[in-house]
């Protein structure tokens, strides 16, 4: 699509995804290795890269919004976020006042829902199309169940042929103008519960039209959905690949080691120009080499002064953000530290929790073992420590 400048595209995002079960928003619930929103902004800028993109978050998710934006492929698109209201209505509402601050002020305005990350460039187009022959338009999925009213009582009143029924979705398209009069009059009579934006141009007296959704446009909603849309997104990451990792340090003066970004109490430490953690470097390299991109070295020379006594969790965040700066995901970690002492397993969750911190993934993603040489060689000997780390990866083609 070219690059336009008289649209903008509002991104609602301030809602609290309750039905998505327990735990944060689902718009910042990650999918392949990224947030929902990063996804649903990536597919936008594709579509639209020549529009501002205006994203409407709750004032509580700053943090988590900047993380997902961060993630984004084209960051300069996104304007300063708007805080939201009580209710979605209110949300767009308050988003339109931001698009109407801006110079110069948008001729059209998408409005588009944070949770449909599969919106493509052939709908965003449609869309804009629509608003400028139309005013206010929507896309509308054809229905292919039987839709019943019913009553009170759980009855059924009616029967609505499905051929005049469609499910509407996003992104809604209008002359800016219109649907930010629309809002404000609404607002003004105190109509606060409006579900769409097509039904506050509804209210405000304006006919609004319907062009062909797409049913891959699917909204995530509930936990089902959001495992259906991470199937949807591996699919596309068909590259897999594996990387293996291998490190040793030796024990030295001190009174503990860091594995995996841990602090554990010992009566030595390991030796090494960082903080010799041999368990981050190990799986530092398994990612390095999945992406054919050389060794900790080559990326965090121990000739640099800088890297003296750098925690290591430093240069295994930076792996993990090489992964994704493909456009890929880590789908696996497995590591095995061997050593006589100290005893890793009171410490293996705790482990495994630092280490899918730092990369970023479900902690079900991150298996660590440990193991004893059985007396024999170096770390029987009780010299030092090694680890071993394999790395599974997907990548787009």
């Amino acid at each position: 699509m070219n690059t336009r400048s008289d649209f903008a595209i509002i991104v609602v995002a301030a809602g609290r995804g309750s039905r998505a079960g327990d735990g944060i928003p689902k718009q910042y619930r990650k999918l392949a290795g990224k947030p929902l929103l990063g996804h649903t902004l990536d597919a936008l800028m594709r579509a639209a890269p020549g529009a501002a993109i205006i994203p409407v978050i709750h004032k509580d998710d700053l943090d988590l919004y900047e993380s997902s934006a961060a993630s984004s492929q084209a960051p300069s698109q996104l304007r300063r976020p708007v805080f939201g209201g009580a209710t979605r209505q209110a949300s767009v509402r308050l988003g339109l006042e931001a698009a109407a601050g801006q110079v110069p002020e948008p001729e059209l305005i998408l409005i588009h829902d944070a949770a449909r990350l599969f919106v493509s460039d052939t709908l965003v187009t449609s869309a804009v199309a629509a608003a400028k022959s139309y005013g206010a338009a929507v896309p509308g999925a054809t229905v292919s169940d039987t839709i019943k009213e019913i009553d009170a009582e759980g009855f059924v009143t009616a029967t609505p042929p499905r051929r005049g029924l469609r499910a509407v979705q996003t992104p809604q398209a209008f002359r800016f103008e219109l649907i930010l009069a629309a809002h404000r009059a609404a607002a003004a009579k105190g109509i606060l519960d409006l579900t769409d934006d097509a039904a506050v141009a509804e209210w405000a007296g304006h006919r609004v039209h319907v062009f062909a959704g797409e049913d891959a446009n699917m909204k995530v909603t509930t936990m089902q959905d959001l495992r259906t849309a991470e199937m949807q997104l591996l699919r596309g990451l068909v590259d897999i690949r594996t990387g293996q990792g291998y490190d040793v340090h030796a024990f030295g003066p001190g009174d503990h080691v860091w594995l995996g970004g841990l602090k554990i109490a010992h009566d030595h430490g390991l030796v090494g120009h960082s903080d010799a953690d041999v368990l981050s470097h190990a799986i530092t390299d398994a990612l390095l080499g999945a992406l054919a991109e050389g060794d900790i070295g080559s990326h965090f020379p121990p000739s640099d002064p800088q890297w003296r006594g750098a925690a290591s969790k430093i240069f295994l965040a930076a792996a993990a953000v090489k992964v994704r700066a493909r456009g890929g995901a880590i789908a696996h970690i497995d590591a095995t530290v061997v050593c006589e002492r100290p005893k890793l397993g009171p410490h293996r969750d705790e482990i495994r929790a630092s280490i899918a911190r730092i990369v970023d993934i479900p902690l079900e993603r991150v298996a660590i073992k440990a193991t004893t040489s059985e007396r024999l060689g170096f770390t029987g000997r009780e010299e030092g420590i090694a680890s071993l780390a394999i790395a599974t990866i997907r990548l787009p083609l």
